[in-house]
């Protein structure tokens, strides 16, 4: 029995090791994969910064930033998946659950559209557009609402009654208020404002810079930890709620936190680079199958294979676009949406297993 153990935790270790040489790999290649035309050694030399001071920006000003915007923001968005799927107990639940991701695109679109863009401080002046938009105050916005949108959704269900169930259907019904505020902003738009509105909510990791990296890289790491020092409570909670209980486990607050940190997470990712869907459902469940459900593998494995994901995504967007990449966004939905209907009617749903 115990030689059975190793042999499964060393199979769980290997996975690890190879989604992490993945990350690597991937990464090199998307370093050296753009529309500049830099040759391979130039790209090297650049790398060290002895290359020329053009090649030495691209690589560490505009690539740089976006391949560890990739690992982060693919990683948060797997890990709050996975949490949400985990204490929720619902393998549909993503980072959009709980209308973080439409909290945040009126969050963007007000920014853009009332206060630079529009009508409240411009008076739909295109001269004044350009001057007022402020990428950074659009992200901040977008964060702001994401995270009221948290609050309140949690303020109800503290209200009623816990139970994920109520969680899911007051996510829906806000994202859907905040929908409807942002076609309602959006009628009012400048042609201008309304592009950018548009564009921002494209999934894009060319608005990546270090300052939002870093903000991305504190909240990520900050929930890892938490969730991974949570792992045996985690596991709990697949056992069933009064199992969990019996085990000591405080159902209620750990859900409240977990839900808390991981729609903290996905609001982060959000607000700096836009909607980039799918890849909080698609690595969970890929990884349980693989990997298994114990939360103390499941947690690296999920973060790992979002940044996988991304990454690949984002090299795949750039070949596409043969001189600009494309929104990854759109790549992951290609990639993600049949998934989602193969999950849907295949066994791959924990529901059916």
């Amino acid at each position: 029995m115990l030689e059975k153990y190793k042999k499964i935790r060393k199979k769980k270790i290997l996975i690890l090791i190879i989604l992490l040489i993945m990350i690597i790999l991937l990464s090199i290649i998307s370093l050296f994969v753009g529309s500049s035309n830099m040759k391979l050694n130039e790209g090297i030399k650049a790398l060290f910064y002895q290359g020329s001071p053009m090649n030495n920006r691209i690589i560490h000003k505009i690539r740089m930033p976006r391949v560890i915007a990739c690992i982060l923001c693919g990683g948060g968005l797997a890990l709050a998946g996975l949490i949400m799927q985990t204490t929720l107990n619902n393998s549909m639940a993503s980072p959009s659950t709980l209308g973080v991701s439409n909290a945040a695109v009126f969050g963007a679109n007000l920014s853009m559209i009332a206060f630079a863009g529009g009508f409240i401080s411009s008076g739909n002046n295109l001269n004044n557009y350009f001057m007022l938009a402020n990428p950074f105050q659009t992200s901040v916005m977008a964060f702001i609402f994401s995270f009221i949108s948290i609050i309140i959704i949690l303020g109800l269900c503290k209200i009623k009654s816990f139970n994920p169930n109520t969680v899911v259907l007051a996510g829906i019904a806000l994202g859907s208020i905040f929908t409807a505020g942002t076609a309602i902003l959006q009628y009012f738009a400048t042609d201008v404002g309304l592009s950018a509105s548009v564009v921002w909510s494209f999934g894009d990791l060319s608005r990546a810079t270090p300052t939002t990296n870093i903000i991305m890289a504190v909240v990520l790491f900050i929930g890892i930890i938490f969730f991974y020092i949570s792992s045996y409570k985690l596991n709990a909670i697949l056992s069933g709620e009064n199992q969990a209980l019996s085990m000591g486990v405080n159902v209620r607050l750990l859900r409240l936190l977990s839900l808390l940190i991981a729609s903290l997470i996905t609001a982060a990712c959000v607000s700096f680079l836009g909607i980039i869907g799918f890849v909080g459902i698609i690595c969970p469940h890929i990884m349980k199958r693989i990997i298994g459900h114990d939360h103390r593998y499941l947690i690296p494995a999920s973060v790992l294979s979002g940044g996988v994901l991304l990454l690949f995504s984002d090299i795949i967007s750039k070949i596409i676009g043969r001189g600009s990449a494309l929104p990854v966004g759109a790549i992951t939905s290609m990639i993600g949406a049949p998934f989602f209907l193969y999950i849907i009617f295949s066994r791959w749903s924990d529901t059916n297993a």
